[in-house]
């Protein structure tokens, strides 16, 4: 797919330690070298792009001027830690990225004690770059907490709840601004960087602080007004007025390409008295690849890529439509006739498929930006107003806003529709993102209704089914990728609440799917057959409320059945095993078992591997019904009878 680029410059560093060893003046040629072979290792595996080759200058110049590992660098996300992952002894396997065995998309504490800590969702890097630099100064080591955080993640919450907090670290935080998309602040140039030199200067920051000591001297209130013209004025040339007020020094804006400039700030911050100190760096997402730095949404993440062209190998075309896209454009055609559907994203409109919705009905479209207890929250409040909204959120980003979900939606009964995408495992994108608990932490909570689509055409159904329904809050799960290939119906079928479907009848063994396992589910029925096992196969499609109807004929006529679902421990097979437990199902000697995600955090790897080390295939579920009948006293060779 692309041949390796020459890099001798790069060859001789393998840690920071080796990178200090250079010369300033060698910087440009190793970060250049650095760059393309990032680009080259991603065109070899796939991955995120844009966001690593906006931190190449930036990333040699931490790892140049502060003590790493010792000082502790935390990547926001973590998706943009290429570039660190090469500098920091792992260059010899930039090339298993995101595959199984290899190395994580992202950071990972488990990989390197350069990735101090694990990151794949925002916003949480000044949290915990407090935490260390609190630990260092209570234990009276040296080490700073240095969080990386882009302006996207500046969107969420969190992170100013962690620098309203952060002035107890002093001087041993440092926060760098990654500001590649929001423009908050005035494009930078030679006179802002120059400034940002001089405000981040020992003379500036001396001066400052002898300043402050005289002024302390004066009365309150001509104190107060002296630090408020200081800071205000500052604000106004720099932009840096919020931080200022949260407690930080503020730098900047810089370029985040300049070595010229980085060099000297970053020294400047390491060797100041004063903090905590926030550095607001610009930068180009994709730079100095063309093809990424015009068109970086295209090339956030990107599949294998020939380096020369910039076309991504995305396989062949044609082929079922991804799930997204089914539920964007079946949500789109809903509200052409109802104008209370309207689409809440965080940060994802593509991803969830909102983007199609935007595009026909704009007006009815949000994007809060990566703040999703917001999202829940917002929805709630449309839905208390009479509207009809859809939260699409993926599942693994759902989590962040639990609490939101019971207390502003559960407990008020208020009908959000939850279109949770990503729902289940995700290949390469590993544990971080994998939607495994949804239909666990959902499925428990009192007024709830949660659904899980089989395929495209289930999940049409269900995106009507949720429109349709105004009884209390609503959820429906689907997978990452393609469909698979079922026709998708002009007329849509509002789905009875808490009732499944049939799809084959047997009487001896009972497959009871919810979700995406229910093609192995059917092929496992063909392989029992085949061994004189008559089975039915039943979508049960609600993991709330269940079909007890159902569940309970099946229990009552079959010698085994099994729960298959494509989530934590905790989801359909224990409401199914609490029902049959409560109505006394089990007493006649009936086997259920229950099929679901193991107890552990899978890491990445292709999908069909990461199903057969979860037991969720077609075999697995051949084999789980053998050895439940193979409990019977008389042995297999009877339950064939």
């Amino acid at each position: 797919m692309t041949s390796r680029p020459d890099t001798p410059l790069l060859d001789t560093v393998d840690t920071p330690t080796d990178l200090r060893k250079l010369k300033p003046e060698q910087l440009r040629q190793l970060s250049d070298e650095l760059r393309n072979e990032m680009i080259s290792a991603v065109g070899s595996t796939g991955g995120h792009l844009g966001s690593g080759l906006g931190v190449v200058e930036l990333t040699v110049a931490i790892h140049y001027v502060f003590n790493t590992p010792e000082d502790r660098l935390i990547w926001d996300v973590g998706h943009q830690c290429y570039p660190h992952k090469i500098l920091t002894g792992r260059r010899d396997r930039i090339r298993t990225l995101r595959q199984g065995g290899g190395l994580s998309g992202f950071t990972k504490r488990s990989e390197s004690e350069f990735d101090p800590f694990g990151a794949a969702h925002s916003s949480t890097s000044i949290s915990a770059g407090l935490g260390f630099a609190v630990a260092n100064k209570l234990n009276d080591k040296p080490g700073r907490g240095i969080a990386v955080i882009g302006d996207g993640a500046m969107s969420a919450g969190m992170a100013y709840e962690a620098m309203n907090n952060a002035e107890q670290a002093g001087n041993r935080l440092v926060v760098i601004l990654n500001d590649n998309d929001m423009s908050i602040a005035p494009p930078v140039g030679g006179l802002s960087g120059y400034l940002a030199r001089l405000i981040s200067s020992s003379e500036y920051l001396g001066l400052r602080s002898l300043a402050s000591k005289m002024t302390a001297k004066l009365s309150r209130r001509v104190h107060k007004s002296l630090g408020t013209v200081e800071s205000h004025t500052r604000g106004m040339v720099t932009g840096g007025t919020l931080f200022e007020e949260l407690g930080f020094y503020y730098v900047g804006p810089i370029d985040g390409h300049n070595l010229e400039h980085l060099i000297p700030v970053l020294e400047n911050v390491r060797d100041a008295e004063e903090g905590p100190i926030l550095i607001h760096v610009r930068t180009v997402k994709g730079k100095g690849y063309a093809p990424a730095e015009n068109s970086a949404d295209k090339y956030h993440g990107v599949a294998k890529f020939d380096v020369v062209s910039g076309k991504q190998d995305k396989g062949p075309g044609g082929g079922p439509p991804n799930y997204q896209n089914v539920f964007g454009e079946t949500l789109a055609k809903l509200a052409e006739t109802d104008p209370k559907i309207c689409a809440i994203t965080a940060a994802m409109p593509s991803g969830t498929g909102v983007d199609k919705f935007a595009q026909a009905h704009p007006d009815r479209a949000f994007d809060v930006g990566i703040a999703e207890q917001h999202g829940v929250t917002f929805a709630a409040g449309l839905a208390a107003q009479g509207m009809r909204p859809f939260a699409a959120i993926y599942s693994t980003f759902l989590q962040r806003a639990y609490d939101q979900i019971v207390h502003d939606v559960a407990i008020q009964n208020l009908p959000v529709r939850f279109a949770i995408d990503r729902a289940g495992l995700v290949g390469a994108d590993g544990a971080t993102h994998a939607g495994s608990f949804d239909v666990t932490y959902l499925a428990t909570l009192p007024n709830f209704v949660v659904m899980a689509a089989a395929d495209e055409a289930e999940l049409a159904h269900m995106t009507y089914t949720a429109a349709e329904y105004d009884d209390g809050p609503i959820a429906f799960r689907y997978p990452r990728g393609v469909g698979t290939g079922v026709p998708i119906p002009e007329e849509l079928e509002k789905l009875e609440i808490g009732k499944g479907r049939v799809l084959r009848e047997g009487n001896k063994v009972a497959l009871l799917s919810l979700g995406t396992r229910l093609a192995e589910s059917l092929k496992a029925a063909d392989e029992l057959e085949a061994k004189g096992l008559s089975t039915t196969v039943a979508d049960l499609r609600f993991a709330k409320p269940l079909d007890t109807v159902l569940i309970e004929r099946l229990m009552r006529t079959h010698e085994a059945v099994i729960t298959i679902e494509e989530a934590a421990i905790g989801g359909l097979g224990a409401h199914v095993l609490t029902f049959a437990s409560d109505n006394g199902l089990t007493d006649a000697g009936l086997k259920i078992r229950t099929m679901r995600l193991p107890d552990m955090f899978q890491d990445q790897d292709a999908p069909h591997k990461q199903y057969d080390q979860a037991g969720l295939n077609a075999p697995d579920i051949v084999e789980t019904v053998l050895k439940a009948l193979r409990h019977n006293s008389a042995g297999i060779e009877e339950a064939r009878a």
